[in-house]
């Protein structure tokens, strides 16, 4: 084999392995700002649903005790939802650092992407509910009062949503982190800084008594308590 056919061939080789880096470090980098786009959902969704706790805290409708533990829970989860908010908005600035960069290694981490107050919360607030919706009786005494029906929906429905987006997310989380252990991203430090992304995990079991949204044969989406 000649110079010349050498060198066509090694330059073949670093033009296919130039671009199955660059396709690799692509997807990763569409994953991370996928990451970043799904918390940003859960993040709204959490509050939605600390926002509709509040409101049938704040309604009468359910007794004293519950009422104010309720809404104790609700708030802290609306301030720890909106400190999470403002840290997730500073990622899409960082995301860039994803195309080179190995100061900060493909395992950095990064406090913005797992808020350490946000899974407490929210885990308090879903016990905090459980607790007080645990009698379907008493739900359907909400539901009938004025304006109950669509507290307690705007609750079930908060709730539903942000149990869906938070599992979108943790996939998202789980297949970014699939790739961010192949050989290429390792090897070549693809990531650059980007922190590594981690899962949220929060107790977000739903109560029996307050029934799902969207079932069929309830009037004007109202949910029927499953007991």
């Amino acid at each position: 084999m000649s110079w010349s056919e050498i060198v066509v061939v090694v330059g073949a080789v670093v033009l296919v392995v130039g671009w199955r880096l660059w396709v690799s470090a692509s997807r990763l980098d569409r994953l991370h700002r996928k990451v970043a786009s799904s918390r940003a959902v859960v993040d709204a969704q959490l509050l939605r649903r600390a926002s509709a706790a509040a409101n049938l805290a704040a309604s009468g409708l359910m007794d004293p005790v519950s009422s104010l533990l309720v809404g104790e829970a609700a708030w802290a989860a609306i301030a720890a939802g909106s400190r999470s908010v403002e840290a997730l908005a500073q990622l899409p600035a960082q995301l860039p650092e994803l195309d080179g960069g190995l100061a900060g290694g493909p395992d950095s981490e990064c406090p913005a992407t797992t808020p350490p107050d946000v899974g407490l919360v929210e885990s308090e607030l879903s016990s905090t509910l459980r607790a007080a919706l645990d009698d379907a009786h008493e739900v359907v005494e909400m539901r009938a009062e004025p304006g109950g029906d669509e507290l307690v929906a705007a609750l079930a429905d908060a709730w539903y949503r942000a149990q869906l987006a938070r599992r979108f997310h943790n996939e998202a989380v789980a297949q970014t982190q699939r790739v961010r252990r192949g050989w290429p991203v390792r090897a070549f430090g693809l990531a650059g800084r980007a922190p590594v992304p981690h899962t949220l995990e929060l107790d977000d079991a739903w109560p029996q008594a307050l029934g799902r949204p969207g079932q069929p044969g309830n009037a004007r989406g109202r949910v029927e308590p499953t007991v």
